[in-house]
């Protein structure tokens, strides 16, 4: 059976007839729990391609971060390792589609699933993909811009002399305090626009300011429930990194699958 969703080609007709914005439900912490254990379940369904999801995003991190040791950005390798889970949502579209068909029992292979991503920068995830950069780089931008203000007298040869002057001085001590709030500001920010407007981006054909709204409504309408479920995916992604990255190769796929998961339980199914 051929799919309606964004997982098929997309149509030849340049000016589809987008769908209305979705009616948003309540949602409850067992369904967190529900979604966890479905994605879970996705994962072990197909490990290996799972696992790809993850092993790639683990990989380009490792590579990120080797690359600004290698030009000497010793001051930019923590913020880019803290700031790194936020593109995480745009790296989980492969996971998205693949819960999508497991869910309705389809047959899928390397071809298919890499299809549908490659399709997508003729639909509106680009300009999702825009706005999670975009939130990326204001995170660099503003983290270079603290430096400048409170620790502009430091002098920064090595990994260890940045370590021992942000976690080892007062001016440290500040800078860790504002750097923090305004992290933390950006990813609420980017967390509430995109939780949910990235699978229903690829799951419908609905433009991307609709898709922000409906995510931006997910949040505010279920504050408590969304609230566990970023900071789940917070302590998760963080605790990931530790190792290397190498975490990420387990972790990702299965907040990836979750998130399909939680997303179909959030957002009305049914044909508006």
């Amino acid at each position: 059976m051929t799919s309606k969703t964004a997982g098929s080609t997309p149509p030849d007709d340049p000016m589809p007839q987008r769908q209305a914005i979705p009616k948003v439900n309540k949602v409850t912490r067992g369904d967190i729990t529900a979604s966890l254990k479905a994605g879970f379940s996705d994962f072990l369904a197909r490990p290996f391609m799972s696992g790809f999801f993850g092993l790639f995003y683990a990989v380009f991190g490792i590579l990120f971060v080797w690359s600004l040791v290698w030009l000497g950005k010793i001051w930019m390798i923590i913020p880019a390792i803290i700031g790194f889970p936020l593109v995480a949502p745009f790296a989980a579209a492969g996971l998205y589609e693949m819960s999508r068909r497991l869910q309705k029992n389809e047959n899928f292979g390397w071809s298919e699933i890499l299809t549908v991503m490659i399709n997508q920068r003729k639909r509106e995830m680009g300009w999702m993909a825009f706005v999670t950069l975009f939130v990326f780089w204001v995170w660099m931008y503003q983290i270079r811009l603290w430096l400048a203000i409170i620790l502009q007298d430091a002098s920064f040869s090595d990994f260890s002399g940045f370590l021992n002057t942000v976690f080892f001085t007062p001016e440290g001590w500040t800078f860790l305090a504002i750097g923090t709030c305004s992290g933390a500001f950006l990813s609420a920010v980017l967390f509430t626009v995109t939780v949910i407007a990235m699978p229903l981006l690829l799951d419908r054909d609905i433009d991307f300011i609709s898709a922000m709204i409906t995510s931006i409504r997910t949040v505010t309408e279920n504050p408590g429930v969304m609230l566990t479920w970023a900071a789940i995916i917070s302590v998760t992604m963080l605790l990931s990194l530790v190792p290397a990255f190498l975490g990420l190769i387990f972790t990702l796929p299965i907040l990836g699958h979750t998130t399909w998961h939680l997303y179909q339980k959030a957002v009305s199914q049914a044909e508006e």
